[in-house]
């Protein structure tokens, strides 16, 4: 991660930023705001989309039958903190402050996720990846899902608690904050079918 060249040196509040990011230049980027600078991500990877779209369809599927929780993709904004404003957005998430489309915040809103999830890419870096989680706790995120596809592992961080490592044999839950949600991690890094090995190229 870096701070973009062309972001204003002044610090951003969530509305400014929600502006800025809609500029023509802009549009095409990945970007958030941490504690009022901007910050420019790389584009995610495709093991990044594949990873986080298997998750997000579970949990979509979850909380459409839960009829209690909602869940976002596409690494849509959240603001979790103000003087100064920092807007993050989770790979996945998971809320339970809507009950119809209709009361959907038609920006970023500011009440946290339930659950956040992120997808380890190769170039991110534990400082900047243990900043977001931190963010995400502070600001009353109840369960956050740090998924890295290389080792194939799940590691849950939580308040007031030690992370846990999960590797591909175990199952990821909910907890108490999800009742009832249950995914075979290997089951996020299959690409289809039940076999990861690569289909042999026919003669």
């Amino acid at each position: 991660m870096s701070v973009l060249a062309t972001a204003p040196k002044t610090l951003m509040t969530a509305e400014e930023f929600g502006e800025w990011v809609q500029r023509p230049e802009n549009q095409n980027g990945f970007f958030e705001l941490v504690r009022g600078e901007v910050i420019e991500l790389p584009p995610p990877t495709k093991i990044h989309g594949v990873v986080a779209l298997k998750l997000g369809r579970k949990l979509g599927d979850y909380c459409e039958e839960s009829d209690r929780f909602y869940a976002t993709s596409n690494d849509s904004g959240v603001i979790l903190k103000r003087d100064p404003d920092t807007v993050r957005g989770p790979d996945i998430a998971v809320y339970d402050d809507a009950a119809t489309f209709a009361e959907l915040h038609p920006k970023y809103g500011e009440v946290p996720p339930v659950v956040a999830a992120e997808v380890l890419s190769p170039n991110d870096k534990a400082n900047k990846v243990q900043e977001k989680i931190g963010d995400y706790l502070r600001a009353g995120v109840k369960l956050v899902w740090v998924i890295d596809p290389e080792d194939q592992t799940v590691t849950v961080h939580a308040p007031d608690r030690t992370p846990r490592m999960l590797k591909n044999d175990a199952n990821l839950t909910g907890e108490e904050i999800l009742p009832g949600f249950s995914l075979p991690i290997a089951t996020l890094f299959v690409l289809r079918g039940t076999s990861s090995k690569p289909t042999p190229p026919t003669a």
